[in-house]
């Protein structure tokens, strides 16, 4: 099991605990043992008990239960709480904004064991009655729970990515005499996934419908296939999974019409024809074949979104996409200095192995102090240490820099001496997310116009899944960076990406540079790098379009004459 899995199950054990009020310095094990093997790099997976138990932080009693969740999925207090506690319950504890504590309390004094009728509580004015509530929290929850209702059957791409990659050789292995492509929202690389979906050229549907019926990743539901489709259950991500089972000669145009938008698929291209009405007309060996016969270049999956891809590929003006081995150094992480898990060192070293040339330390700035943000002495001892190791590091380089809060009224929150000393700042908002969008614009326009700002961090505030960002009048917030120079973060942390694709292709029109920033709090953060890359291809981002594919001495300059014109 991936060491991520395995902090994950110790992390519901301390909240189950506390929920259930158990001893709170058996709470506080759990979470020392998930902040030390938040620290591990090596996989947890196929360690023996004494091997686990010399990890600095892992006791016996945790190093045993690793074992047990390597061997079984889970271990016995784990799978004991969860059975003394109502499904329902378990699922409010992933609700943004309420802890165990709270939730105790809804379960226990309101009665509530189903989010449904926790929502049906907020409806009727419920939970404001309950002590330690109020008006405020309760309609915090409520739309936190409409939210969350709107997105259940949906997952992360970065969550579904290796599941599905996992089902389609299991397919392939099942098949192994036919075509099998992936297809929908996980080749087009979309950041939310809803569906799994496949081709499969076959000249024998009902004999491979019973093969794949074998796998033992797939349920299928039988009122829902039929004699050319399978349709079910993907038990691993719990997503619903759609097989199309066709000719040989059908392959190419089924692979094309389930790998693109409707409005890719349907956007005019003279005298009456569309994509569809090509795929028709005749079979294709290839989807190349198909948009050659269009008159079209071949169109990458990420792009058949519908915007202006086909008008570009009819006039053979498509943007050559980035690729992730066109970034040269990785900017926006953070460190121990702040809520980092690793040490600067650590980060820098680890980040030039990877093959990078330099390291973009930002850290919280002080308002942040519910993560150990930098006050003016850290900043200077930090600077210090960044100096000594760019000297033992040369050539590689780690530039100073700082995630700056945005305040209420848009102001950056250090001095200017202090924001003088830096190389870079990502200013970034991370409080008093409920402003209008008048408001919210308002205050961004205000920290872009300061002089010290170098690049927006993720503009919206969203996690995708979890809360929706604050709005805000993207266009204009584009704008000013244009008439600043400011650079916007496209966040490849999975739960953000943000800014979102749909904005990219505003961003470049504008001539705003746009850098792919994993915002790694720890040193695994950084292969997070690539679900960044994906969203800027999908909005048409190219290499010289994007700040951190350049190289260290272009960055270097780039900041020191952006610090000469402050003046």
């Amino acid at each position: 099991m991936e060491n991520k899995k395995i902090i994950k199950l110790f992390k519901l054990t301390a909240e189950l605990m506390e929920l259930h009020n158990e001893n709170p310095f058996k709470v506080r094990s759990y979470g020392n043992a998930v902040a030390a093997l938040e620290l591990v790099e090596e996989p947890l997976e196929g360690k023996q008990q004494v091997d686990l138990e010399r990890i600095n932080g892992v006791g016996k009693g945790i190093a045993a239960k690793i074992v047990e969740i390597n061997e079984t999925g889970s271990f016995a207090e784990l799978d004991q709480m969860l059975a003394a506690t109502p499904p329902g319950v378990v699922e409010m504890l992933r609700i943004k904004g309420i802890g165990p504590k709270k939730v105790r309390v809804i379960w226990k004094e309101l009665g509530t064991e189903t989010v449904e009728d926790l929502l049906e509580a907020c409806e009727q004015n419920k939970l404001s009655k309950v002590k330690g509530f109020g008006a405020k929290t309760q309609e915090n929850i409520r739309q936190a729970l409409l939210f969350t209702q709107q997105n259940r059957c949906k997952m992360l791409y970065a969550e579904a990515e290796a599941g599905a990659l996992d089902l389609l050789q299991a397919i392939k292995a099942a098949l192994p005499d036919a075509q099998v492509e992936q297809v929908g929202a996980i080749r087009r690389k979309l950041e939310i996934v809803e569906s799994l979906q496949y081709v499969v050229a076959t000249d024998a549907p009902v004999a491979a419908a019973e093969k794949l019926n074998q796998l033992e990743a797939l349920q299928q539901d039988v009122r829902l296939s039929g004699p050319k489709v399978w349709r079910g259950n993907h038990g691993l991500t719990n997503l619903n999974t759609e097989i199309k089972l066709v000719t040989t000669e059908q392959f190419a145009g089924e692979v094309l019409l389930q790998s693109a938008a409707l409005a890719h698929l349907t956007q005019p291209l003279g005298e009456g024809k569309n994509l569809i009405s090509f795929i028709r007309k005749e079979a294709f060996d290839t989807e190349e074949a198909i948009y050659k016969a269009a008159g079209l270049v071949y169109i990458e999956p990420e792009l058949r979104e519908g915007t202006n891809e086909l008008q570009l590929a009819q006039e053979n003006k498509l943007p050559t996409l980035l690729q992730l081995e066109d970034l040269k150094g990785i900017l926006h992480n953070h460190s121990t200095y702040s809520d980092g898990a690793h040490t600067l060192e650590q980060m820098a070293t680890y980040c030039r192995d990877l093959g990078y040339e330099y390291l973009g330390i930002c850290d919280h700035s002080k308002t942040a102090s519910y993560a150990g943000g930098l006050r003016e002495g850290d900043v200077i001892r930090q600077q210090k240490e960044i100096e000594e190791l760019n000297k033992k590091l040369a050539p590689f380089k780690i530039f100073k820099g700082i995630e700056s809060d945005i305040l209420g009224d848009g102001s950056l929150d250090y001095d200017p001496d202090i924001l003088a000393s830096f190389d870079f700042i990502v200013a970034s908002i991370h409080s008093s997310l409920n402003m209008d969008e008048k408001k919210a614009t308002a205050r961004l326009l205000t920290a872009i116009e300061n002089p010290y700002t170098t690049m927006l961090g993720h503009p919206t505030g969203r996690l995708l899944l979890r809360r929706e960002g604050y709005p805000i009048d993207h266009k204009a917030v584009i704008d000013a960076c244009a008439a600043n120079k400011v650079i916007i973060e496209i966040n490849a942390n999975p739960w953000r990406l943000d800014l979102d694709w749909r904005w990219v292709q505003y961003a470049l029109e504008q001539n705003v540079m746009l850098s792919i920033n994993p915002d790694a709090h720890h040193t695994s953060g950084y292969h997070d790098m690539r679900y960044g890359v994906y969203m800027g291809r999908k909005g048409g981002l190219t290499k010289e379009m994007t700040f951190n594919a350049k190289t260290l001495q272009e960055v270097e300059s780039y900041f020191q004459k952006r610090k000469e014109q402050i003046g």
